[in-house]
């Protein structure tokens, strides 16, 4: 073979490792929940970095941090799909690696969130500041009628769905109401940004573990969410 022919050839198998790449990583969004959240989180740092005056050096860690997050969600994936074509049955061992590469994505995603909140609370604290004290002095109708709203969807979609009781699954999740409007009253009680964000991560922690337990959907999380943060600024609105 010529040497054309063989720099064609190199060529071809460079484009198809790129190929084989791009697939792995198109699978894992696909086919991993925690994948499309780690994209959704990055795209929304992303935006965000657009409108603040960060440093290059600040840059440059976001986007390590951001790598860091990926690269492990996808080491982690091709952990699980190695053992699962192994075995199909339960052996200490396969728990133990699926575990540890489950804890090292953990880790990284806590350094993503600490990193996170380094870069940008700073910035964003002022603005909170004026968001917190809009809400309050807001015209109450206008929080009246989005819980108006938020209560037909609630019975539209329970209607529908037509399953679970008071206190376990069905829509909306009471854990994720409840959660979320201690953390609204914490963040209007504090005013205080750090404050607000801890009380945030716990509630989300709430919702993340009725998620894990195949209690309630995505989406019965999120209207319980966004029913109990309702119901707290309208209190407070009524309070102030």
């Amino acid at each position: 073979m010529s040497k054309w022919g063989c720099a064609v050839m190199k060529v071809r198998k460079l484009i198809e490792s790129f190929n084989y790449a791009f697939e792995g990583i198109i699978y894992a969004l696909k086919t991993q929940r925690n994948m499309k959240i780690h994209f959704f989180a990055a795209i929304v740092v992303l935006v965000l970095s657009l409108f603040f005056d960060l440093a290059r050096t600040e840059i440059l860690i976001l986007f390590l941090t951001i790598s860091v997050v990926i690269i492990a969600e996808m080491i982690n994936t091709s952990i699980e799909a190695a053992i699962d074509l192994i075995t199909d049955k339960y052996h200490l061992f396969a728990k133990i690696a699926k575990n540890v590469a489950a804890g090292a994505v953990l880790i990284a995603a806590i350094n993503s969130i600490l990193v996170a909140y380094l870069i940008f609370f700073h910035r964003i604290n002022p603005y909170t500041h004026i968001l917190l004290t809009r809400v309050r002095q807001s015209p109450i109708h206008i929080t009246f009628i989005v819980l108006i709203i938020v209560i037909f969807s609630t019975i539209a979609l329970k209607a529908y769905f037509g399953r679970g009781t008071p206190l376990q699954g069905g829509m909306p999740s009471g854990h994720a109401a409840v959660a979320f409007s201690l953390a609204t009253a914490m963040t209007f009680i504090s005013e205080n940004m750090f404050i607000a964000t801890l009380s945030a991560l716990m509630a989300l922690l709430v919702c993340q573990s009725r998620i894990e337990g195949k209690i309630h959907s995505f989406l019965e999380v999120l209207v319980g969410g966004v029913l109990g943060i309702v119901i707290t600024i309208i209190f407070f609105q009524i309070a102030g």
